[in-house]
């Protein structure tokens, strides 16, 4: 469990020591739930994940297929741009880089917009994805992720802002151009770097 028996002022003081805590944030030992719009149905007869675009290879895989993929276990902080922070979440599933093998994307591919359920989008930078750290979760501290926490699949960017962490996520779209997202469309930062606080606008 994370932090079993520890203080919450006490832990959040030891992750400004550490340098783990960006700026305004606090730290919590919950996991808030904080989505636009509904939680989607999951059907693993009918759900597909697509990899398109600026690629060699593109991709369609269904629920069965995605869950024959080589699975990851990595550990990360997770920072929401409402200003709480989670340490040492324990993530499994698909790291991105198994899907970037597959795909091989173009020379000229440099950012994806990332597709989830309800027609969600979120763009990142394809050298923020192709990192050891980033994956496509399927779990989350050793349970399978709920259904409001995006069920039955999550991209988890932990160096960037929780917005970036798609829930619900179906596909990657390779670009050669920067398109906002959702969220990017309706105020928040290209980017969303929590050590710069790159919240709202273009900062």
């Amino acid at each position: 469990m994370l932090f079993e028996g520890k203080d919450r002022r006490e832990l959040e003081q030891l992750m400004k020591r550490e340098g783990r805590l960006p700026p305004g944030q606090s730290l919590t030992l919950k996991w808030p739930v904080l989505h636009y719009g509904s939680v989607p149905r999951f059907d693993p007869q009918t759900w597909d994940f697509k990899v398109y675009g600026l690629v060699d290879s593109p991709l369609r895989l269904t629920w069965e297929e995605f869950n024959a993929l080589p699975r990851v276990q990595r550990t990360s902080d997770f920072h929401c741009v409402t200003r709480w922070s989670r340490f040492n979440n324990q993530w499994d599933g698909v790291a991105f880089r198994e899907l970037l093998q597959r795909a091989r994307p173009k020379p000229e591919a440099t950012y994806l917009l990332v597709h989830g359920e309800q027609g969600f989008t979120a763009n990142v930078p394809l050298a923020d994805l192709d990192r050891e750290e980033v994956l496509l979760a399927t779990h989350h501290d050793g349970q399978p992720l709920t259904p409001d926490h995006g069920y039955p699949l999550r991209l988890i960017v932990p160096h960037l802002y929780a917005w970036k962490s798609v829930k619900w996520v179906r596909g990657l779209e390779f670009l050669d151009h920067d398109a906002a997202g959702f969220w990017e469309q309706n105020g928040y930062h290209m980017y969303g770097d929590p050590w710069k606080e790159q919240r709202f606008g273009r900062q």
